[in-house]
Protein backbone atom coordinates (compact mmCIF):
# COMPACT_ATOMS: atom_id res chain seq x y z
CA UNK A 1 0.00 0.00 0.00
CA UNK A 2 1.30 3.64 -1.07
CA UNK A 3 0.52 6.91 1.00
CA UNK A 4 -0.70 8.44 -2.64
CA UNK A 5 -2.76 7.24 -5.45
CA UNK A 6 -4.45 9.23 -8.44
CA UNK A 7 -7.86 7.18 -7.64
CA UNK A 8 -8.94 5.84 -4.36
CA UNK A 9 -12.17 4.08 -5.11
CA UNK A 10 -13.98 3.07 -1.79
CA UNK A 11 -16.27 -0.03 -2.64
CA UNK A 12 -15.15 -3.51 -4.12
CA UNK A 13 -18.79 -3.93 -5.08
CA UNK A 14 -20.00 -3.76 -9.60
CA UNK A 15 -19.41 -0.03 -10.39
CA UNK A 16 -16.42 0.20 -7.52
CA UNK A 17 -14.40 -2.56 -8.85
CA UNK A 18 -15.04 -1.68 -12.56
CA UNK A 19 -14.08 2.23 -12.13
CA UNK A 20 -11.15 0.64 -10.58
CA UNK A 21 -10.01 -1.63 -13.24
CA UNK A 22 -10.96 0.82 -16.17
CA UNK A 23 -8.36 3.38 -14.09
CA UNK A 24 -5.91 0.92 -14.40
CA UNK A 25 -5.88 0.37 -18.05
CA UNK A 26 -5.86 3.80 -18.72
CA UNK A 27 -2.69 4.19 -16.23
CA UNK A 28 -3.61 5.77 -13.30
CA UNK A 29 -2.38 4.52 -10.33
CA UNK A 30 -4.94 3.22 -7.74
CA UNK A 31 -6.51 1.69 -4.68
CA UNK A 32 -9.54 -0.06 -4.14
CA UNK A 33 -11.11 -0.48 -0.63
CA UNK A 34 -13.72 -2.81 0.63
CA UNK A 35 -14.31 -3.80 3.87
CA UNK A 36 -16.79 -6.69 3.00
CA UNK A 37 -15.94 -10.28 4.53
CA UNK A 38 -18.08 -13.74 3.35
CA UNK A 39 -18.23 -16.73 5.03
CA UNK A 40 -14.98 -15.59 6.87
CA UNK A 41 -12.89 -14.26 3.69
CA UNK A 42 -12.22 -10.59 2.60
CA UNK A 43 -14.22 -10.64 -0.25
CA UNK A 44 -14.87 -8.04 -3.47
CA UNK A 45 -17.68 -7.98 -5.70
CA UNK A 46 -20.03 -6.12 -3.00
CA UNK A 47 -23.95 -6.64 -2.58
CA UNK A 48 -24.20 -8.55 -5.83
CA UNK A 49 -21.61 -11.15 -6.48
CA UNK A 50 -22.04 -12.43 -3.17
CA UNK A 51 -25.29 -11.98 -1.44
CA UNK A 52 -27.36 -10.65 -4.52
CA UNK A 53 -27.87 -10.87 -8.07
CA UNK A 54 -25.72 -13.57 -8.63
CA UNK A 55 -26.58 -16.20 -5.92
CA UNK A 56 -30.08 -15.19 -5.88
CA UNK A 57 -30.12 -16.35 -10.11
CA UNK A 58 -28.37 -19.02 -9.37
CA UNK A 59 -30.76 -20.57 -6.67
CA UNK A 60 -33.72 -19.26 -9.33
CA UNK A 61 -31.87 -21.25 -11.80
CA UNK A 62 -31.42 -24.69 -9.76
CA UNK A 63 -35.44 -24.18 -8.53
CA UNK A 64 -36.63 -24.07 -11.77
CA UNK A 65 -34.87 -27.35 -13.34
CA UNK A 66 -36.08 -29.22 -9.86
CA UNK A 67 -39.80 -27.32 -10.67
CA UNK A 68 -39.53 -28.64 -14.35
CA UNK A 69 -38.26 -32.28 -13.85
CA UNK A 70 -40.46 -32.95 -11.60
CA UNK A 71 -43.78 -31.35 -12.72
CA UNK A 72 -43.00 -30.64 -16.64
CA UNK A 73 -40.53 -33.57 -18.68
CA UNK A 74 -43.73 -35.72 -18.34
CA UNK A 75 -44.91 -33.44 -21.31
CA UNK A 76 -41.85 -34.19 -23.51
CA UNK A 77 -42.35 -38.11 -22.73
CA UNK A 78 -39.08 -38.02 -20.30
CA UNK A 79 -39.79 -40.20 -17.22
CA UNK A 80 -37.79 -39.56 -14.41
CA UNK A 81 -39.12 -41.24 -11.48
CA UNK A 82 -38.87 -39.63 -7.69
CA UNK A 83 -37.71 -36.62 -7.79
CA UNK A 84 -35.85 -34.33 -4.78
CA UNK A 85 -34.30 -31.94 -3.98
CA UNK A 86 -30.73 -31.80 -1.99
CA UNK A 87 -30.79 -28.62 -0.65
CA UNK A 88 -27.08 -28.35 0.94
CA UNK A 89 -25.81 -29.57 -2.73
CA UNK A 90 -28.04 -26.82 -4.32
CA UNK A 91 -26.36 -23.96 -1.51
CA UNK A 92 -22.79 -25.84 -2.80
CA UNK A 93 -23.32 -25.03 -5.91
CA UNK A 94 -24.23 -21.65 -5.05
CA UNK A 95 -20.85 -20.81 -3.14
CA UNK A 96 -18.99 -22.32 -5.94
CA UNK A 97 -20.33 -19.48 -8.84
CA UNK A 98 -19.77 -16.81 -5.87
CA UNK A 99 -16.33 -17.52 -5.04
CA UNK A 100 -15.35 -17.99 -9.02
CA UNK A 101 -16.58 -14.65 -9.89
CA UNK A 102 -15.29 -13.10 -6.52
CA UNK A 103 -11.70 -14.59 -6.94
CA UNK A 104 -12.08 -14.03 -10.45
CA UNK A 105 -12.68 -9.79 -9.66
CA UNK A 106 -9.36 -10.21 -7.28
CA UNK A 107 -7.25 -11.58 -10.45
CA UNK A 108 -8.88 -8.41 -12.39
CA UNK A 109 -7.94 -5.91 -10.29
CA UNK A 110 -4.34 -7.36 -9.53
CA UNK A 111 -3.82 -7.68 -13.39
CA UNK A 112 -4.60 -4.14 -14.16
CA UNK A 113 -1.72 -3.11 -11.21
CA UNK A 114 -5.10 -2.14 -8.83
CA UNK A 115 -4.32 -2.24 -4.93
CA UNK A 116 -7.02 -4.09 -3.04
CA UNK A 117 -7.10 -2.49 0.25
CA UNK A 118 -9.65 -4.59 2.54
CA UNK A 119 -10.68 -2.61 5.52
CA UNK A 120 -12.88 0.93 5.52
CA UNK A 121 -12.82 4.11 3.53
CA UNK A 122 -13.62 7.67 5.06
CA UNK A 123 -13.27 10.57 3.06
CA UNK A 124 -11.94 12.92 5.57
CA UNK A 125 -11.56 16.40 3.29
CA UNK A 126 -12.66 16.54 -0.23
CA UNK A 127 -12.22 20.61 -0.54
CA UNK A 128 -8.26 20.75 -1.36
CA UNK A 129 -6.43 19.63 -4.71
CA UNK A 130 -5.25 16.44 -2.94
CA UNK A 131 -8.35 14.31 -1.49
CA UNK A 132 -7.77 12.65 1.75
CA UNK A 133 -9.15 9.16 2.68
CA UNK A 134 -8.41 7.31 6.75
CA UNK A 135 -7.98 3.62 5.27
CA UNK A 136 -8.66 1.40 8.52
CA UNK A 137 -7.38 -1.87 8.21
CA UNK A 138 -9.05 -5.01 8.62
CA UNK A 139 -6.89 -7.27 9.73
CA UNK A 140 -6.03 -4.95 13.05
CA UNK A 141 -7.84 -1.61 12.56
CA UNK A 142 -5.00 0.28 12.15
CA UNK A 143 -5.67 3.39 10.16
CA UNK A 144 -3.51 5.40 7.54
CA UNK A 145 -4.36 8.51 5.40
CA UNK A 146 -4.16 8.17 1.94
CA UNK A 147 -3.74 11.07 -0.60
CA UNK A 148 -5.33 11.01 -3.87
CA UNK A 149 -5.82 13.60 -6.56
CA UNK A 150 -9.45 11.93 -7.38
CA UNK A 151 -12.26 10.15 -5.45
CA UNK A 152 -15.10 7.78 -5.91
CA UNK A 153 -17.41 6.71 -3.83
CA UNK A 154 -19.33 3.41 -4.28
CA UNK A 155 -20.30 2.13 -0.80
CA UNK A 156 -23.22 0.34 -2.60
CA UNK A 157 -26.43 0.04 -0.41
CA UNK A 158 -27.73 -2.96 2.65
CA UNK A 159 -31.34 -4.31 2.99
CA UNK A 160 -33.84 -1.41 5.02
CA UNK A 161 -35.21 -2.96 8.52
CA UNK A 162 -38.89 -2.31 9.75
CA UNK A 163 -39.39 -2.31 13.31
CA UNK A 164 -42.49 -4.61 13.05
CA UNK A 165 -40.52 -7.24 11.64
CA UNK A 166 -37.03 -7.30 13.85
CA UNK A 167 -34.04 -9.23 12.29
CA UNK A 168 -33.31 -12.60 14.15
CA UNK A 169 -30.89 -14.36 11.01
CA UNK A 170 -32.93 -17.19 11.70
CA UNK A 171 -36.72 -16.98 11.73
CA UNK A 172 -37.16 -13.44 10.49
CA UNK A 173 -34.65 -12.71 8.00
CA UNK A 174 -33.05 -9.78 5.20
CA UNK A 175 -32.55 -11.05 1.51
CA UNK A 176 -29.37 -12.25 2.66
CA UNK A 177 -30.57 -14.66 4.95
CA UNK A 178 -33.15 -15.92 2.81
CA UNK A 179 -30.23 -17.54 0.43
CA UNK A 180 -28.97 -19.91 3.27
CA UNK A 181 -32.02 -21.70 4.13
CA UNK A 182 -30.63 -25.08 5.27
CA UNK A 183 -34.54 -26.66 4.74
CA UNK A 184 -37.45 -25.75 2.34
CA UNK A 185 -39.67 -24.02 4.74
CA UNK A 186 -43.47 -25.45 4.75
CA UNK A 187 -44.50 -22.01 4.98
CA UNK A 188 -42.73 -19.08 3.80
CA UNK A 189 -43.97 -15.67 4.44
CA UNK A 190 -42.46 -12.47 2.77
CA UNK A 191 -42.68 -9.06 2.90
CA UNK A 192 -42.70 -6.91 -0.10
CA UNK A 193 -43.78 -7.76 -3.24
CA UNK A 194 -40.82 -6.05 -5.61
CA UNK A 195 -38.08 -7.84 -7.56
CA UNK A 196 -36.35 -8.90 -4.58
CA UNK A 197 -39.37 -10.37 -2.79
CA UNK A 198 -40.58 -12.03 -6.31
CA UNK A 199 -37.47 -13.78 -6.86
CA UNK A 200 -36.70 -15.20 -3.28
CA UNK A 201 -40.60 -16.08 -3.16
CA UNK A 202 -40.29 -18.00 -6.74
CA UNK A 203 -37.09 -19.71 -5.70
CA UNK A 204 -38.89 -21.17 -2.20
CA UNK A 205 -41.88 -21.89 -3.74
CA UNK A 206 -40.43 -24.08 -6.80
CA UNK A 207 -39.03 -26.41 -4.02
CA UNK A 208 -41.87 -27.16 -2.08
CA UNK A 209 -42.80 -24.08 0.52
CA UNK A 210 -46.44 -22.46 0.93
CA UNK A 211 -45.58 -18.97 0.19
CA UNK A 212 -47.21 -15.74 0.87
CA UNK A 213 -46.57 -12.20 -0.24
CA UNK A 214 -47.95 -9.09 1.78
CA UNK A 215 -47.51 -5.90 -0.38
CA UNK A 216 -48.65 -2.42 1.18
CA UNK A 217 -49.06 -0.56 -1.77
CA UNK A 218 -52.68 -1.63 -3.89
CA UNK A 219 -51.34 -1.54 -6.98
CA UNK A 220 -48.76 -4.85 -7.84
CA UNK A 221 -45.70 -3.63 -9.85
CA UNK A 222 -46.40 -0.11 -9.75
CA UNK A 223 -43.30 1.00 -12.01
CA UNK A 224 -44.13 -1.65 -14.53
CA UNK A 225 -46.74 -1.06 -17.79
CA UNK A 226 -49.56 -2.01 -16.39
CA UNK A 227 -50.39 -4.45 -18.96
CA UNK A 228 -47.30 -6.51 -18.33
CA UNK A 229 -47.85 -6.26 -14.63
CA UNK A 230 -51.73 -7.56 -14.84
CA UNK A 231 -50.19 -10.60 -16.89
CA UNK A 232 -47.23 -11.03 -14.45
CA UNK A 233 -49.61 -10.95 -11.63
CA UNK A 234 -51.92 -13.55 -13.62
CA UNK A 235 -48.98 -15.84 -14.21
CA UNK A 236 -47.68 -15.38 -10.37
CA UNK A 237 -50.81 -16.31 -8.84
CA UNK A 238 -51.03 -19.46 -11.09
CA UNK A 239 -47.90 -20.73 -9.92
CA UNK A 240 -48.63 -20.88 -6.42
CA UNK A 241 -47.41 -17.05 -4.96
CA UNK A 242 -50.30 -16.14 -2.55
CA UNK A 243 -49.35 -12.05 -3.66
CA UNK A 244 -51.95 -10.21 -1.47
CA UNK A 245 -51.96 -6.36 -2.27
CA UNK A 246 -53.13 -3.21 0.06
CA UNK A 247 -51.71 -5.73 3.03
CA UNK A 248 -49.52 -4.19 5.57
CA UNK A 249 -47.64 -6.33 7.97
CA UNK A 250 -47.95 -4.41 11.52
CA UNK A 251 -46.29 -7.32 13.82
CA UNK A 252 -43.67 -10.14 13.23
CA UNK A 253 -42.53 -11.99 16.34
CA UNK A 254 -41.37 -15.88 16.83
CA UNK A 255 -43.51 -17.87 19.31
CA UNK A 256 -42.30 -21.57 19.91
CA UNK A 257 -39.78 -21.54 16.52
CA UNK A 258 -42.72 -20.13 14.25
CA UNK A 259 -42.95 -16.75 12.74
CA UNK A 260 -46.39 -15.02 14.07
CA UNK A 261 -47.58 -12.06 11.42
CA UNK A 262 -50.34 -10.04 11.61
CA UNK A 263 -51.27 -7.82 9.12
CA UNK A 264 -53.76 -4.87 7.95
CA UNK A 265 -55.52 -5.19 5.00
CA UNK A 266 -58.27 -2.16 5.02
CA UNK A 267 -58.39 -1.96 8.76
CA UNK A 268 -59.34 -6.13 9.13
CA UNK A 269 -56.29 -7.61 11.00
CA UNK A 270 -55.49 -11.44 10.34
CA UNK A 271 -52.92 -13.79 12.09
CA UNK A 272 -51.23 -16.16 10.70
CA UNK A 273 -48.05 -18.67 11.37
CA UNK A 274 -44.87 -18.75 9.45
CA UNK A 275 -41.76 -21.40 9.51
CA UNK A 276 -39.55 -18.47 7.84
CA UNK A 277 -40.62 -14.69 7.10
CA UNK A 278 -38.22 -12.59 4.46
CA UNK A 279 -38.25 -9.08 5.35
CA UNK A 280 -37.35 -7.58 1.45
CA UNK A 281 -39.05 -3.55 1.43
CA UNK A 282 -36.15 -2.08 0.02
CA UNK A 283 -32.73 -1.07 0.07
CA UNK A 284 -31.20 2.42 1.27
CA UNK A 285 -27.55 3.48 0.77
CA UNK A 286 -24.98 2.77 2.44
CA UNK A 287 -22.41 5.24 4.52
CA UNK A 288 -21.27 3.72 7.79
CA UNK A 289 -18.08 5.07 8.37
CA UNK A 290 -17.69 7.00 4.15
CA UNK A 291 -17.97 10.41 5.20
CA UNK A 292 -16.27 12.45 8.00
CA UNK A 293 -18.71 15.28 9.11
CA UNK A 294 -16.86 18.13 7.92
CA UNK A 295 -15.75 16.35 4.55
CA UNK A 296 -17.94 18.85 2.50
CA UNK A 297 -19.94 16.11 0.58
CA UNK A 298 -23.51 17.24 0.04
CA UNK A 299 -26.22 14.91 1.00
CA UNK A 300 -29.79 14.96 -0.48
CA UNK A 301 -32.96 14.61 2.26
CA UNK A 302 -33.04 10.89 1.85
CA UNK A 303 -29.57 10.44 2.88
CA UNK A 304 -28.13 10.13 -0.98
CA UNK A 305 -24.92 11.53 -2.15
CA UNK A 306 -26.09 14.28 -4.41
CA UNK A 307 -24.34 14.60 -7.86
CA UNK A 308 -24.78 15.91 -11.45
CA UNK A 309 -25.57 14.00 -14.80
CA UNK A 310 -22.43 12.77 -14.21
CA UNK A 311 -21.76 11.93 -11.20
CA UNK A 312 -19.70 14.70 -9.98
CA UNK A 313 -20.29 16.06 -6.18
CA UNK A 314 -20.26 19.37 -4.89
CA UNK A 315 -16.07 19.06 -4.59
CA UNK A 316 -14.08 18.96 -7.57
CA UNK A 317 -12.13 15.58 -7.98
CA UNK A 318 -15.29 13.57 -6.07
CA UNK A 319 -17.21 11.97 -7.79
CA UNK A 320 -19.93 8.95 -6.30
CA UNK A 321 -22.12 6.09 -8.07
CA UNK A 322 -24.65 3.52 -7.55
CA UNK A 323 -27.06 2.87 -4.78
CA UNK A 324 -25.15 5.90 -3.03
CA UNK A 325 -26.84 8.58 -6.16
CA UNK A 326 -30.38 9.02 -7.23
CA UNK A 327 -31.95 6.54 -9.45
CA UNK A 328 -32.23 2.52 -9.54
CA UNK A 329 -30.59 0.63 -7.51
CA UNK A 330 -28.87 -1.63 -10.12
CA UNK A 331 -25.99 -3.08 -10.93
CA UNK A 332 -25.56 -2.51 -14.17
CA UNK A 333 -26.40 1.56 -13.77
CA UNK A 334 -23.48 1.09 -10.51
CA UNK A 335 -21.00 -0.06 -13.58
CA UNK A 336 -21.54 2.13 -16.58
CA UNK A 337 -21.63 4.96 -13.66
CA UNK A 338 -18.00 3.93 -12.64
CA UNK A 339 -16.61 3.99 -16.34
CA UNK A 340 -18.35 7.02 -16.83
CA UNK A 341 -16.69 8.81 -13.64
CA UNK A 342 -13.48 7.47 -14.15
CA UNK A 343 -13.24 8.27 -18.30
CA UNK A 344 -14.30 11.56 -17.26
CA UNK A 345 -11.79 11.94 -14.65
CA UNK A 346 -9.19 10.99 -17.85
CA UNK A 347 -10.32 13.80 -20.06
CA UNK A 348 -13.12 11.85 -22.01
CA UNK A 349 -16.87 12.86 -22.13
CA UNK A 350 -19.37 10.05 -21.67
CA UNK A 351 -22.66 10.11 -20.67
CA UNK A 352 -24.72 7.43 -18.90
CA UNK A 353 -28.08 7.56 -20.81
CA UNK A 354 -30.46 7.39 -17.76
CA UNK A 355 -33.66 6.78 -19.93
CA UNK A 356 -32.81 3.27 -21.27
CA UNK A 357 -31.50 1.34 -18.32
CA UNK A 358 -33.51 -1.62 -18.41
CA UNK A 359 -35.08 -3.52 -15.42
CA UNK A 360 -35.02 -7.29 -14.83
CA UNK A 361 -37.30 -9.27 -12.52
CA UNK A 362 -35.87 -12.58 -12.69
CA UNK A 363 -39.29 -14.99 -12.23
CA UNK A 364 -39.98 -17.27 -14.44
CA UNK A 365 -41.33 -15.92 -16.93
CA UNK A 366 -38.97 -13.27 -16.25
CA UNK A 367 -40.79 -9.47 -16.59
CA UNK A 368 -38.36 -6.69 -18.02
CA UNK A 369 -38.49 -3.66 -19.52
CA UNK A 370 -36.77 -0.28 -20.82
CA UNK A 371 -37.80 3.26 -21.80
CA UNK A 372 -41.31 4.62 -20.98
CA UNK A 373 -44.16 2.86 -20.19
CA UNK A 374 -47.59 3.35 -21.83
CA UNK A 375 -48.87 5.16 -18.93
CA UNK A 376 -45.93 7.55 -18.25
CA UNK A 377 -45.59 8.36 -21.85
CA UNK A 378 -49.03 9.58 -21.95
CA UNK A 379 -48.65 11.69 -18.51
CA UNK A 380 -45.43 13.20 -20.09
CA UNK A 381 -48.00 14.34 -23.44
CA UNK A 382 -47.26 11.89 -25.83
CA UNK A 383 -49.62 11.12 -28.55
CA UNK A 384 -49.03 7.38 -27.96
CA UNK A 385 -49.14 4.05 -30.17
CA UNK A 386 -48.49 0.55 -28.49
CA UNK A 387 -48.71 -2.88 -29.75
CA UNK A 388 -48.16 -6.15 -28.48
CA UNK A 389 -47.71 -9.69 -29.39
CA UNK A 390 -48.85 -13.15 -26.96
CA UNK A 391 -46.20 -15.61 -26.76
CA UNK A 392 -48.73 -18.03 -27.39
CA UNK A 393 -48.74 -17.54 -31.08
CA UNK A 394 -44.72 -17.53 -31.32
CA UNK A 395 -43.45 -21.14 -32.48
CA UNK A 396 -40.57 -21.29 -30.97
CA UNK A 397 -42.07 -20.49 -27.55
CA UNK A 398 -44.70 -23.32 -27.97
CA UNK A 399 -41.87 -25.60 -28.83
CA UNK A 400 -39.89 -24.91 -25.63
CA UNK A 401 -43.53 -25.02 -23.46
CA UNK A 402 -42.62 -21.46 -22.65
CA UNK A 403 -45.74 -20.04 -24.22
CA UNK A 404 -46.46 -17.40 -21.73
CA UNK A 405 -46.46 -13.57 -21.54
CA UNK A 406 -46.07 -10.87 -24.47
CA UNK A 407 -44.18 -8.46 -25.78
CA UNK A 408 -45.29 -4.60 -25.87
CA UNK A 409 -43.73 -1.70 -27.58
CA UNK A 410 -44.58 1.69 -27.07
CA UNK A 411 -44.15 4.97 -29.37
CA UNK A 412 -44.90 8.10 -30.15
CA UNK A 413 -47.79 8.14 -32.38
CA UNK A 414 -46.79 11.31 -34.44
CA UNK A 415 -43.06 10.57 -35.09
CA UNK A 416 -43.14 6.60 -35.34
CA UNK A 417 -39.75 6.66 -32.52
CA UNK A 418 -39.67 4.05 -30.22
CA UNK A 419 -40.10 5.03 -26.38
CA UNK A 420 -40.24 2.06 -24.65
CA UNK A 421 -40.12 -1.81 -24.74
CA UNK A 422 -41.97 -4.42 -22.43
CA UNK A 423 -41.64 -8.07 -21.66
CA UNK A 424 -42.69 -10.79 -19.85
CA UNK A 425 -41.20 -13.85 -21.42
CA UNK A 426 -38.96 -16.93 -20.82
CA UNK A 427 -35.77 -14.49 -21.74
CA UNK A 428 -37.19 -11.14 -21.12
CA UNK A 429 -34.36 -9.60 -19.80
CA UNK A 430 -32.17 -10.42 -22.91
CA UNK A 431 -35.35 -10.00 -25.47
CA UNK A 432 -35.52 -6.32 -24.03
CA UNK A 433 -32.33 -5.44 -24.81
CA UNK A 434 -33.24 -5.34 -28.50
CA UNK A 435 -35.40 -2.19 -27.59
CA UNK A 436 -32.35 -0.99 -25.63
CA UNK A 437 -30.33 -0.71 -28.51
CA UNK A 438 -33.14 0.91 -30.94
CA UNK A 439 -33.62 3.80 -28.32
CA UNK A 440 -30.06 4.51 -28.36
CA UNK A 441 -30.10 4.69 -31.97
CA UNK A 442 -33.23 6.59 -32.20
CA UNK A 443 -35.70 3.95 -34.09
CA UNK A 444 -38.77 4.12 -35.07
CA UNK A 445 -41.29 1.38 -34.97
CA UNK A 446 -41.08 1.04 -39.18
CA UNK A 447 -37.40 0.27 -38.48
CA UNK A 448 -38.23 -2.55 -36.34
CA UNK A 449 -41.01 -3.55 -38.56
CA UNK A 450 -38.02 -3.30 -41.59
CA UNK A 451 -35.97 -5.56 -39.97
CA UNK A 452 -35.49 -9.43 -40.83
CA UNK A 453 -35.95 -11.65 -37.68
CA UNK A 454 -34.67 -15.39 -37.60
CA UNK A 455 -37.19 -17.73 -37.43
CA UNK A 456 -38.46 -19.46 -35.50
CA UNK A 457 -36.83 -17.17 -32.25
CA UNK A 458 -38.64 -15.54 -29.22
CA UNK A 459 -37.39 -12.35 -31.08
CA UNK A 460 -40.13 -12.95 -33.27
CA UNK A 461 -42.69 -11.73 -30.75
CA UNK A 462 -40.73 -8.15 -30.93
CA UNK A 463 -41.15 -7.84 -34.45
CA UNK A 464 -44.82 -8.67 -34.47
CA UNK A 465 -45.32 -6.36 -31.50
CA UNK A 466 -43.76 -3.66 -34.18
CA UNK A 467 -46.09 -4.71 -36.58
CA UNK A 468 -48.83 -4.66 -34.16
CA UNK A 469 -48.80 -1.21 -33.24
CA UNK A 470 -49.76 -0.39 -36.85
CA UNK A 471 -52.48 -3.09 -36.92
CA UNK A 472 -50.40 -5.25 -39.29
CA UNK A 473 -49.17 -8.44 -37.06
CA UNK A 474 -49.25 -11.42 -39.02
CA UNK A 475 -49.89 -14.12 -36.73
CA UNK A 476 -52.54 -12.44 -34.56
CA UNK A 477 -56.19 -10.77 -35.79
CA UNK A 478 -56.19 -7.31 -35.10
CA UNK A 479 -58.86 -4.95 -35.28
CA UNK A 480 -56.43 -2.03 -36.04
CA UNK A 481 -57.11 -0.54 -39.22
CA UNK A 482 -54.31 -1.91 -41.58
CA UNK A 483 -51.85 0.41 -43.72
Amino acid sequence: MKDNYDLVVIGGGPGGYEAAIRAGQLGMSVACIEKRVYKGEPALGGTCLNVGCIPSKALLDSSHRFESAKHELGDHGISTGEVTIDVAKMLERKEGIVKQLTGGVAMLLKGNGVDWLQGWGTLLDGKGSEKKVKFTALEDESETTITAKYVILAAGSVPIDIPVAKLDGEHIVDSTGALDFAEVPKRLGVIGAGVIGLELGSVWRRLGSEVVVYEALPEFLAAADKEIAKEAGKLLKKQGLDIRLNTKVTNAEVKDGQVAVTSDKDGSLSEESFDKLIVCVGRRAYSEKLLAEDCGIKLTERGLVEVDEQCKTNLDGVYAIGDLVRGPMLAHKAMEEGMMAVERIHGEKPQVNYDTIINVIYTHPEIAWVGLTEEAAKDQGYEVKTGSFSLAANGRALAQGEGQGLIKVVADAKTDRLLGMHAISVGAGDVVHQGMIAMEFVSSIEDLQLMTFAHPTISEAVHEAALSADGRAIHAIQRKKRK
